[in-house]
């Protein structure tokens, strides 16, 4: 018997033959719709809104909305688009869609959506942070905050029509938890500030640098990008590159555990409770091997710790945290696994039942794959395990065995971070989309380089205005925090030059940055503080975006400087209600530099509206530079508002 299988967006028909057989369907292309308009979406208010789909060349469309019915008819290449009136905040409505077919796009709300772009940090989500915010999470019921997140997709040849996934969501305690956290900081003030429905749009990939978020035309720029992307042009190339490059990591973890003295066939696994090491040898933790005896060898080390467990807490559901870890762990309490992670970023946070802690003595084994960096435990995390409201300190001696030494993991092509592949696969299909503005939190993976980084910043800023056809689309983003080992003496940074190129990017109109320095984390590149950030985009939104001229909206932004003798006099704008040093001690995170350019610390005063630097070892001072550093542990020029100042340099060019 001859079955047919149909598309969900096709309708199939065939006439019987003589002889009783079923011919071969003909098909009749439906009208269908990208996956972003599909109920629950939130539409912009009080702008050009686009609906769109596809359907047979030359069909007649008809899409109803508010009493309004919208034509259209579909061009040679099936795809058809109406512009619906300026909408008005409210709802929820319903849109039908006539065709050949009909559909029905339900619970849909008009409001403000915004494009949440960047790299981890703005990916980061809500559930990540359920200890810091247990409160926001559990009152996180708000049907007017929705989600949409796009899927990672990336393509070389040409952009993509449609995104590969996704829904839109509500807010609620569950869902929240998958909620981009600095959006949904963000979505809460505009939503409760302007009472209007908002709508998220997470388009964010971790680690991704900036050039892979410009269009094919404005890489045109760029040879040296246009360069790299080349040979991926080629899909062919592209799946016989990630095959092999596949098969020789899966090689070396084959190998790895096959060489691994922890997991021996026939012997005691050194994670079971019965197991007895001899030789090992003690290490503090937190820290890392490299700094030890065992010196900076990658592979796997096993650690373990036993414990006394009081009876109060056997037989509890329990919790071992176990700070990050570098890189990747399969975690043991008493032989059995609480947890694994597969890369150093997550924090360490297992939860197991009742059945795994006895009293008296458990045994904590953890066996840490390091890949090609410095393995460990990092510094001034929480290292614990927490039950029946006690909680065990974990810090200390632990004893440690080399498992198996091994050769960094072999390389692999990041493909989503290649020029110009996520604005194809995640940002064109978007761009139909009528939105508020965008939201950015990126930088960390140019900060190493930033020699192109200002280029690329504001290219990309005049790119995605061009794509959406926005000259004025409003681009609200997120400097770096300070990150890393504060130093004690003034020296060149990255990412404090970073950080000076986006502050550079406010010269570009229609933009708002919100200062991070005091939010950050030495020893964590996601930190925990989302709420931080999602209030000072907020804030920079509120003056851009929403027009609100005379909010303050930022900490102080320097603006110029006057030499006379030994000291340099610094104007600022945004300064509010006037300048301040944070705390109670003096004004410090000043460096200043001569012809020389050889930069030392600087006494700084507050001088009405201005700050006054000098340094008795710079007669003739030159330059002067604030929290340039990858952590300004200290700098705390403020304004009245509670706002920080950005890092700066008075330099016409950030890259000495």
């Amino acid at each position: 018997m001859l079955r047919t299988f149909l598309h969900p967006f096709r309708l199939a028909a065939g006439p019987l033959a003589a002889g009783g057989l079923l011919l071969a369907p003909v098909a009749q292309a439906q009208v269908r719709l990208p996956h972003l308009v599909s109920d629950g979406m939130v539409l912009q208010r009080d702008a050009d809104v686009r609906v769109w789909g596809w359907a047979r060349p030359g069909e007649a469309v008809a899409v109803s909305f508010l009493g309004t019915t919208y034509p259209a008819t579909t061009g040679p290449d099936g795809k058809w688009t109406v512009k619906l009136a300026h909408l008005k905040a409210g709802g929820p409505f319903e849109m039908n869609i006539k065709a050949s077919n009909q559909l029905a796009v339900k619970n849909i709300l008009v409001g403000d959506v915004w494009l949440c772009s960047g790299q981890s940090n703005m990916e980061t989500p809500m559930s990540r942070l359920r200890d810091k915010y247990p409160d926001v999470i559990a009152q996180a019921a708000n049907p007017r905050i929705r989600q949409y997140e796009v899927p990672m997709s990336y393509a070389f040849t040409q952009p993509k029509a449609d995104v590969t996934g996704g829904k839109w969501v509500a807010a609620d305690p569950q869902s929240v938890l998958r909620f981009s956290a600095v959006a949904y900081f963000f979505a809460r003030e505009i939503n409760a500030k302007y009472q209007v429905p908002v709508g998220i749009v997470k388009d964010a990939v971790g680690g991704s640098p900036a050039e892979a978020w410009l269009s094919a035309d404005a890489l045109k720029q760029f040879p040296k990008y246009e360069q790299q992307v080349a040979p991926y042009r080629d899909s062919a190339a592209v799946a016989g590159i990630r095959q092999k490059e596949q098969a020789a990591i899966g090689s070396w973890y084959r190998q790895l555990h096959q060489a691994d003295k922890g997991e021996s066939p026939g012997q005691t696994p050194w994670y079971a409770i019965t197991y007895a090491q001899t030789d090992w040898k003690t290490m503090p933790v937190p820290g890392y091997w490299a700094d030890g005896e065992l010196g900076p060898v990658n592979g796997v080390v096993w650690f373990r710790k036993e414990i006394e467990v009081p009876a109060g807490m056997a037989g509890k559901p329990a919790r071992l945290e176990l700070g990050t870890l570098v890189d990747a762990d399969s975690t043991y309490i008493n032989g059995r696994l609480v947890g694994t992670t597969g890369y150093q970023y997550p924090p360490r946070k297992y939860d197991f039942g009742p059945d795994v802690l006895k009293p008296g003595r458990n045994v904590v084994t953890v066996r840490i794959i390091s890949n090609g960096g410095r393995g460990g435990f990092t510094m001034e995390k929480k290292y614990q395990l927490t039950a029946g409201g006690q909680t065990l300190d974990l810090r200390g001696p632990w004893q440690y065995q080399l498992g198996t030494a091994a050769a960094p993991t072999p390389g692999s092509t990041t493909f989503q971070y290649q020029p110009g592949g996520l604005f194809n696969g995640m940002i064109a299909p978007v761009l139909p989309y009528a939105i508020k503005g965008v939201l950015w939190y990126q930088g960390e993976s140019n900060a190493g380089r930033t020699g192109d980084y200002q280029a690329l910043f504001n290219g990309m800023i005049t790119d995605w205005r061009k794509s959406f056809q926005r000259p004025d689309l409003p681009f609200i983003y997120a400097q770096l925090p300070n990150f890393m080992l504060a130093k004690m003496e003034p020296s060149e940074s990255g990412w404090a030059q970073a950080r000076d190129i986006q502050r550079r990017g406010l010269a570009l109109p229609y933009t708002g940055m919100a200062v991070l320095l005091d939010v950050g984390e030495w020893n964590d590149i996601h930190p925990l503080d989302k709420q931080t950030p999602g209030h000072r985009l907020a804030l920079a939104a509120e003056k851009v975006a929403y027009g609100e001229s005379k909010l303050v909206s930022s900490g102080p932004l320097y603006q110029s400087m006057q030499v006379a003798g030994n000291k340099a006099t610094l104007s600022f704008r945004s300064i509010g209600s006037g300048l301040v040093a944070k705390g109670s001690g003096p004004l410090t995170g000043f460096a200043v530099a001569g012809p020389d350019k050889k930069f030392v610390w600087a006494q700084a005063k507050i001088e009405g509206n201005k700050v006054v630097v000098w340094s008795e070892q710079v007669p003739n001072p030159t330059m002067v530079r604030y929290a340039w550093a990858d952590n300004p542990e200290g700098a705390n020029l403020y304004n009245k508002e509670g706002l920080p100042t950005s890092t700066f340099t008075t330099a016409a060019d950030a890259l000495l």
